[in-house]
C-alpha cells in the first residue's frame, strides 16, 4: 500500500506532500564512528552482475532500474529509470543512497544531472531526505516543480534545513511517470561546502544506547494471568510510561527503559502483596537518581485542550511513600531536550526516537510483546491529540489487552492483537504500515479480480483488477455479493471491524471492500444478486504478481477543463500550485467552479487557490499540540487563515466534492476552499483524520502512525472521526454503480445552474 503523508512547512503556510517510502533496512556505519568521505555519487564504481552502482539501492516499485554505459553525463555510467509494463498510479521508481548524518551545518543542497526523454504523467525530480531516530524530519523531491518532457542533460539542484536531530540523509533521483530518466554526478553540499570536505561531529554518545543486556530477548518465559497479575502490570504499564516521558534522567537518556522494563517486570509479577510491590516500584524510582524540581507551568484556561490524565497516582491506592515518589517526578524540573521524544520544528507533531523496532523478532517473545503493549499505549496515553475521542477509558484498554498480548504467541496472533490495539483509537492514519509480511498471509495472499465498495451497505462490484480476468470472472458492475465462502457479508464485516483502523465506519467500510475476497486458497465461493436474481459462482483467485491488486485508473494531469461552456471543474488530486495563473484565466468569468477532493492532492495549492476564491482573509482552521515539559497536555494554537484581500475574487458558485476518500490533506484543503463566498460541499462524510502524521514503531518491525496534532475549526468544532461533513449529503446508489452515474458532479451541475 502507497502511503501519502504530508508536512507543514516552518511558517505552517504550505506543504510538502512526501511519499512515505516502504520501510527499509539499510546498512549504516555506526553513529558514533565518522564518515568515509569515498562516495560513488558518480556511479563509477560497480560490481559485477549487479543492476546498479555500489552501495545505491532502489525504492519503489514497476520501475526498472540499470546502469547505462552509453548515454552519460561524465565517466563511465549513468543510471537509467524507466517503467516496467507493469507501472500503475502511485508506482514510482526511485535510485537511493544512504548516509549517516554526521555533519555540522544549517542547510543541505543535492545537485545533479538529469537527462529526460518523453517523460509524462508524472514528473521527475530529485529526491532529498532527512530522517532522525523515528522517522522523516525534512523532505523535497522536486515534485511539485512539475519537471517533464524530453531535455538534454541539465543540472538541478534541491536545498532543506538540515536539522540537528538528523541521523540518516538519502538521496536519489525520481521518475513517477512515463518515459526515461538518466542521472549522474551527484553531488551534496552541507552549507555550500561538498560533504567530502563538510566537517563532521561525534554524535552524542548516550547511556541508553550502552545497555546490551537484553539484546537477544527479554528472558522472561511465562507469566501466569491471573487477576492480580492483570491488575500488576496494569500499574506496571502505568508507571513505566509516566517515568519514561516525566522523569529527567530517562529523558537525559540515561536508562534504556525497553529493558528496565525487563528488569522490573519479573520483580512486579513475583511480589507476594501489593505493599512489597509498592516497595519494588520505590526502590526502582530511586535508582533512576535524583533530579530538581521544577515550577508550575501556567496556561490559561482557554488555550487548553486536553489535561495530562495522571489522577491514577492518587486513584490507585499506592503506599503513601509511592505515591510522594510518583508526586516528586511529576514535579520534576523538565527540559524540551528528551531521548525518547521531540517535536517537530514550528508545527510540532510529535517526533517518536530511538524506539527500536526489533524488526528481528517477527514473534516477540513475553517481555518484548508486553513492551509493544506499553510502548503504543503510552504514546497514546500522551502524545495522540484525540484520545478524548476514543469513547472509552484508555487504561481499562491497556488492562483488557495484557492477557491479550501475553497469549498472542505466533507472529499471527502477535501483528493482529497490535492491529486491534492500534484499531481501538479509531484514527484513519492509524493502521500498520510498510506491506506486512504476516498481515498479508493473516488476510490472504490470493484476490478475486474483482473491485468492491459498499453502497447502500451493501458490497457491490465497481470495476475489476484488470479486463481480461474481469470478464473470465462472469461478475458485472452492479452486482452486490452478499455471502463469500457461505458466510454473510454482514457477518464478515462484523468480525473484520475490530481489526479495522479506521476514524468512522464509512472508512472502515471503504478498507474491508478490498479485504472480502483475499484468501490463501486459488478459489473463493460467492453468493451475489443481480437485480432481484440471486446466483452461486466459484471465482479463481490470483497472487499479487498474477493479478495488479493496485490497479486504479491513472490520475491524468489535466487538472483543469470547463464541463460545461460556464462552468469549470477542478480535479485537486492533480492540481498543481503552477498551473493556478493559467487556469484563472480560464475560469474567472464561468458562472460556477466544482473542486473535486475525492483524491489526495498531488501538490498543495490551498493557498493559492484561496486566494483567488476569496475577497478577504479568513480563519479556517486552528491546531493542538502536545508538549514535552507536560507530557499528556494539549494546548491549541493561533488560528490560520484562507485567502488575501482581492477585489478580482471568483465570484461565482463554488462546489466543492468529498467522500470517504478524501483524508488528512484532503480535508485541509476542503475546510479551506469552504469559507468561500457562494460555497457548497457535496458529498459524504470524509475519512475524518487531519493533522500531520508521526511514525510509530513497534517491537517486531511493525510500524504504524497517528495524527500528531489537532485540527479544528476556528471555533473548536472538531474534524477529527468526524469528517467534513457536506452541506448537501449524497451517496451514490447501485443504480449510479450500474449506469455509470457520476451523481456528485450532476448534483454541482444542477447547483450552479441555479439562478
Amino acid at each position: 500500500m502507497l502511503v501519502i503523508n504530508h508536512l507543514i512547512s516552518s511558517n505552517m503556510n504550505r506543504t510538502i506532500l512526501t511519499i512515505t517510502l516502504t520501510v527499509l533496512t539499510i546498512c549504516a556505519c555506526s553513529q558514533t564512528d565518522l564518515v568515509s568521505t569515498e562516495f560513488n555519487f558518480g556511479f563509477e564504481k560497480t560490481t559485477l552482475n549487479q543492476n546498479l552502482p555500489d552501495r545505491w539501492f532502489q525504492w519503489g516499485s514497476n520501475y526498472l532500474l540499470s546502469i547505462d554505459t552509453t548515454i552519460k553525463h561524465s565517466g563511465k555510467n549513468s543510471v537509467l529509470i524507466q517503467p516496467s509494463g507493469y507501472r500503475t498510479s502511485g508506482s514510482f521508481g526511485c535510485v537511493a543512497y544512504s548516509i549517516p548524518a554526521l555533519y555540522e551545518g544549517k542547510e543541505i543542497e543535492l545537485k545533479a544531472y538529469m537527462k529526460l526523454l518523453d517523460v509524462s504523467e508524472g514528473p521527475i525530480g530529485l529526491m532529498l531526505r532527512i530522517d532522525g531516530t523515528a522517522g522523516g524530519l525534512q523532505f523535497d523531491n522536486m515534485q511539485r516543480k512539475n519537471i517533464m518532457g524530453t531535455s538534454d542533460w541539465t543540472l538541478y539542484s534541491v536545498k532543506l534545513p538540515y536539522p540537528q536531530e538528523a541521523k540518516t540523509i538519502f538521496i536519489g533521483a525520481i521518475l513517477s511517470g512515463k518515459g526515461k530518466l538518466w542521472v549522474d554526478d551527484f553531488e551534496l553540499l552541507i552549507d555550500g561546502v561538498r560533504i567530502e570536505k563538510a566537517k563532521q561531529v561525534q554524535q552524542k554518545e548516550y547511556k541508553a544506547d550502552l545497555d546490551k543486556e537484553f539484546d537477544k530477548g527479554s528472558g522472561i518465559q511465562s507469566i501466569e494471568t491471573t487477576n492480580q497479575t492483570i491488575k500488576d502490570l496494569k500499574t506496571l504499564g502505568l508507571i513505566w510510561g509516566f517515568l519514561k516521558y516525566y522523569h529527567p534522567n530517562v529523558a537525559a537518556g540515561n536508562f534504556n527503559l525497553d529493558y528496565e522494563l525487563f528488569r522490573i517486570l519479573p520483580k512486579i509479577v513475583n511480589s507476594k502483596n501489593t505493599g512489597e510491590r509498592d516497595a519494588i516500584y520505590v526502590q526502582w524510582i530511586n535508582q533512576l537518581g535524583q533530579f530538581e524540581s521544577g515550577k508550575e507551568v501556567k496556561t490559561s484556561s482557554e488555550e487548553i485542550k486536553i489535561k495530562p490524565d495522571l489522577d491514577w497516582i492518587i486513584n490507585l491506592n499506592f503506599s503513601d511513600e509511592l505515591t510522594s515518589s510518583l508526586l516528586t517526578v511529576k514535579n520534576a524540573n523538565r527540559t524540551e531536550d528528551h531521548f525518547y521524544i521531540g517535536l517537530v520544528p514550528n508545527v510540532r507533531n510529535p517526533i517518536f526516537k530511538n524506539e527500536k523496532p526489533y524488526p528481528l523478532m517477527r514473534c516477540p517473545d513475553i517481555g518484548y510483546r508486553i513492551l509493544a503493549l506499553y510502548r503504543y499505549w503510552n504514546i497514546i496515553q500522551y502524545y495522540f491529540p484525540y484520545k478524548y475521542l476514543i469513547e472509552e477509558d484508555w487504561k481499562n484498554v491497556l488492562e483488557e489487552f495484557i492477557p491479550k498480548i501475553i497469549v498472542a504467541n505466533n507472529e499471527s496472533k502477535y501483528t493482529v492483537t497490535i492491529l486491534e490495539l492500534i484499531a481501538r483509537v479509531h484514527d484513519t492514519h492509524a493502521n500498520i504500515w510498510g506491506n506486512n509480511e504476516i498481515l498479508n498471509n493473516y488476510k490472504g495472499v490470493n484476490y478475486a479480480p474483482v473491485k468492491l465498495s459498499f453502497v447502500e451497505n451493501k458490497a457491490v462490484v465497481t470495476g475489476f483488477y484488470d479486463d481480461i480476468s474481469g470478464k473470465e470472472s462472469g461478475l458485472k458492475t452492479g452486482d452486490v455479493i452478499s455471502k463469500v465462502n457461505n458466510k454473510q457479508v454482514e457477518d464478515l464485516v462484523k468480525d473484520k471491524l475490530k481489526i479495522t483502523p479506521a476514524s468512522n465506519y464509512p472508512t472502515q467500510l471503504r478498507d474491508i471492500a478490498p479485504t472480502l475476497l483475499r484468501t490463501n486458497d486459488t478459489v473463493i465461493t460467492i453468493e451475489f444478486l443481480r437485480g432481484d436474481i440471486r446466483y452461486n459462482m466459484t471465482l479463481k483467485t490470483y497472487s499479487s504478481k498474477q493479478l495488479n491488486i493496485y490497479n486504479r485508473p491513472q490520475v491524468s494531469d489535466t487538472c483543469f477543463k470547463l464541463i460545461r461552456e460556464n462552468i469549470a471543474y477542478i480535479n485537486n488530486g492533480s492540481l498543481k500550485r503552477a498551473y493556478l495563473p493559467e487556469i484563472w484565466k480560464a475560469m474567472q468569468n464561468t458562472m460556477g467552479l466544482i473542486i473535486d477532493i475525492r483524491n489526495y492532492p498531488s501538490d498543495f495549492p490551498i493557498y493559492d487557490l484561496s486566494g483567488y476564491l476569496m475577497p478577504e482573509s479568513k480563519p479556517f482552521v486552528k491546531f493542538t499540540t502536545g508538549s514535552i515539559i507536560t507530557p499528556g497536555l494539549f494546548i491549541f494554537t493561533k488560528t490560520l487563515n484562507a485567502g488575501k484581500e482581492n477585489k478580482d475574487y471568483y465570484t461565482g458558485k463554488v462546489c466543492i466534492l468529498t467522500n470517504e476518500t478524501s483524508i488528512s490533506s484532503a480535508e485541509f484543503h476542503a475546510m479551506a476552499y469552504r469559507i468561500a463566498p457562494n460555497a457548497t460541499v457535496i458529498g459524504s462524510t470524509t475519512a475524518g483524520a487531519d493533522g500531520n502524521v508521526s511514525q510509530i514503531n513497534i517491537p517486531g518491525g511493525i510500524s504504524t502512525m497517528i495524527s500528531g496534532i489537532g485540527v479544528y475549526y476556528p471555533d473548536g468544532r472538531e474534524t477529527q472521526r468526524i469528517g467534513i461533513v457536506p452541506d448537501l449529503e449524497i451517496k451514490p446508489s447501485i443504480e449510479d454503480i450500474k449506469n455509470g452515474r457520476d451523481e456528485l458532479l450532476e448534483k454541482a451541475i444542477e447547483i450552479i445552474n441555479r439562478q
